[in-house]
C-alpha cells in the first residue's frame, strides 16, 4: 500500500513566487502551466486565498471556477509529490455549486469570509464522511460522523474541503512518512524530506494545490515543514485556536493553525480557525478573543522594530551551513529594514528546553493514547513505540520539576519582551535531508540519537509557549528552502502577524529574501 517516491525526481526550474510564476496572467486572470506532452493545465486563480475570496464576490470568478482549478492542479502535480492521500472531489464541487448558487440568488453581501475558497486539511484532524487514518493502517477505515472543530469552523466560513494530506503516523515525527501512504517529497527536490508532520499540508500549499492548509504543532509541526517547503506557517499563543478534541485541559502541545503562502493569508485562515461560535468554548483553554481582528494586519514602520535574534538560543544544535544561511538573511533584512534595534543575544539561553520537552510531551502522550497503546503492533512507528515507551518509565515527580523548569524558562522569555518587539531564530536547525532517514544521521559530524534530537529550535519554543511565524526567507545553495522563526511575546498574536508581514514586505525587495516558488511543471 505504501508508494515509494520516485528514484528521480522531475525536472524543475526554481525562483522567487511572483504573480507571474503562479501562473496568474492579470488580476483576475487564470494562468496555464504547460505539460512535457504541451497540453495546459490550470493553475489556481488570484495570486492569494485572500484575492481569491474577493474574486468571488466581485463576481470575477466562481468557487466552481476555483475548486476545479485546485482539483486539476492535484491531479497534476501530486503524483510526484505524494502530498494529497484522500480526495472528496463530489462533495468538494457540490459544496462551490451552491456557494455560487447562493450568490446568484442573494448577493455578495452576506457571503462568509472564505465562500468557495479550497483548503486542504491534515489528516490528523476529523473530516465528516471523508476518511481520517492518522497515518496509520490501524484507521485506515475511520470515516468520521462528524468534522473536528477546526473544520467546522472552516466550511461555517464558507471554505471548500477538497482533500486530506499526509503525515508521519500518528503525527508523531518530522519527517512525513508512514506505512499506509509512503514518503511525501519536498516540491524543490522530491528526494528529500519535507519536514512533518504537517507536511503534506506544507507541499499542497507550497505546489500550489490550494492557497490554505490546516497544520498541528506539537514540537515544530507547523514550523518545521514550512521551514523545509519555503510557506508560512503560524503557531498561535496557547488558547487562541480552540481545539474541542483535546484530552488535556491545559497545556502547550498539540495547537492545531494555519499554512499558507502568505502572512496575510495565513491571518485570514486564523481569523476563521479562532472563532469562538461552534462549540469552541468547550476547550477550557480557548479565552475570550475578537478572532475577526486577524483580518486586517497592522503596517508596523520597520524602521521603528526592536528585534533580538539568535542563532542558536544559547547553544542548541544547528549545523554550520545554517547558522551561516542565517546571518546572510539576517545582514539582508538589517540592511533593508533600518530596524530601532537589531541585536544577537548570546545570552538568551533556553538549553535547559528540550530536556522539559522530553518530560512534558510524555504527559500529553499517555493522555491522547492510553487507552490504545497496549494493542499497537510491533510494526508500528518506532517514533510513536519510543515516545510512549519514554512515558511510562516517567514518574510524577519527574512531570513536576519538570513544569517548575518550564516557568523559569517562561519568565526568562517574557524578560526579553520587556524591550524587544520579537526575535528572529533559524526555523530549523538543518537543511531538509534526505527522506529515506528517519532524521538526519549526523549533522557536523555529531551524531544524532533520535527523531527529537534534531528538533530543539522548535521544541524549545514550544515549552514557553509563545506565539511563532514560520517566513520562508529564499534558498540555499541546492535550492532548498531556508526560513527563520519570527517570535513574540505570549498573546500578542496580532502585533507579532503584523511584524512578520512587514519582513515578508521588506524580503521581497531582495530575491535572496522572497519567498521560493517551485516549478514543478
Amino acid at each position: 500500500m505504501a508508494r515509494p517516491m520516485p528514484e528521480d525526481p522531475p525536472v524543475m526550474t526554481i525562483g522567487a513566487c511572483t504573480d507571474e510564476s503562479l501562473g496568474v496572467e492579470s488580476a483576475h486572470g487564470q494562468g496555464r502551466a504547460a505539460t512535457d506532452k504541451g497540453e495546459t493545465i490550470p493553475m489556481m486563480p488570484e495570486p492569494t486565498a485572500k484575492a481569491q475570496a474577493r474574486a468571488i464576490v466581485q463576481g470575477n470568478t466562481s468557487a466552481a471556477a476555483l475548486v476545479e482549478a485546485s482539483l486539476q492542479r492535484i491531479d497534476r502535480v501530486n503524483p510526484s509529490l505524494n502530498a494529497v492521500i484522500s480526495r472528496d472531489d463530489d462533495r468538494a464541487r457540490a459544496e462551490a455549486a451552491a456557494w455560487d448558487k447562493q450568490r446568484q440568488n442573494h448577493g455578495a453581501e452576506n457571503l462568509p469570509p472564505l465562500a468557495g475558497v479550497p483548503v486542504l486539511i491534515k489528516d490528523n484532524q476529523s473530516t465528516q464522511g471523508l476518511r481520517t487514518t492518522l497515518g496509520s493502517a490501524r484507521h485506515l477505515d475511520n470515516v468520521p460522523g462528524a468534522d473536528a472543530g477546526i473544520v467546522a469552523r472552516l466550511r461555517a466560513a464558507g471554505a471548500v474541503v477538497v482533500g486530506k494530506t499526509n503525515i508521519p503516523e500518528y503525527s508523531i515525527g518530522a519527517n512525513t512518512v508512514n506505512p499506509l501512504f509512503g514518503a511525501t517529497g519536498n516540491p524543490f527536490d522530491p528526494r528529500r524530506t519535507c519536514g512533518g508532520s504537517s507536511g503534506g499540508s506544507a507541499v499542497a500549499v507550497a505546489a500550489d494545490m490550494a492557497k490554505l492548509a490546516t497544520g498541528s504543532d506539537h514540537g515544530g509541526s507547523l514550523r518545521i515543514p514550512a521551514g523545509f517547503c519555503g510557506v508560512v506557517a503560524f503557531r498561535a499563543s496557547p488558547g487562541v485556536v480552540p481545539n474541542e478534541e483535546r484530552r488535556t485541559p491545559a497545556t502547550h502541545y498539540s495547537l492545531q493553525g494555519p499554512m499558507a503562502q502568505t502572512v496575510e493569508d495565513a491571518a485570514l485562515m486564523l481569523s476563521v480557525i479562532a472563532d469562538r461560535s461552534l462549540g469552541g468554548g468547550r476547550d477550557p483553554m480557548a479565552f475570550p478573543l475578537e478572532a475577526e481582528r486577524f483580518r486586517a494586519l497592522d503596517r508596523p514602520d520597520p524602521g521603528g522594530l526592536r528585534l533580538a535574534v539568535s542563532e542558536d538560543l544559547g547553544g542548541l544544535l544547528v549545523s554550520q551551513e545554517t547558522r551561516a544561511l542565517f546571518r546572510d538573511r539576517i545582514a539582508r533584512l538589517s540592511n533593508a529594514g533600518g530596524f530601532r534595534a537589531l541585536d544577537w543575544h548570546d545570552d538568551l539561553d533556553l538549553t535547559d528546553a528540550p530536556a522539559v520537552d522530553w518530560m512534558l510531551r510524555q504527559d500529553v502522550f499517555v493522555s491522547q493514547y492510553y487507552e490504545e497503546a497496549d494493542t499497537w503492533p510491533d510494526d508500528f512507528s518506532p517514533n510513536v513505540r519510543q515516545t510512549y515507551d519514554a512515558a511510562r518509565e516517567t514518574s510524577m515527580q519527574d512531570i513536576a520539576i519538570a513544569r517548575h523548569r518550564q516557568l523559569t524558562l517562561i519568565q526568562h522569555m517574557h524578560s526579553l519582551f520587556e524591550t524587544y518587539d520579537a526575535l528572529i531564530v533559524p526555523c530549523v536547525g538543518v537543511q531538509p535531508f534526505e527522506w529515506r532517514h528517519n532524521y538526519p544521521p549526523r549533522v557536523d559530524g555529531k551524531v544524532i540519537e533520535n527523531y527529537m534530537a534534531w528538533l530543539h529550535l522548535t521544541s524549545s519554543l514550544t515549552v514557553v509557549g509563545n506565539p511563532v511565524v514560520a517566513l520562508p526567507l529564499g534558498l540555499d545553495e541546492r535550492g532548498l528552502p531556508f526560513g527563520v522563526q519570527v517570535i513574540g511575546p505570549r498573546f500578542g498574536d496580532h502585533r507579532l502577524l503584523s511584524i512578520a508581514a512587514a519582513l515578508e514586505t521588506l524580503g521581497q525587495g531582495d530575491p535572496a529574501l522572497a519567498r521560493p516558488c517551485p516549478d514543478l511543471d
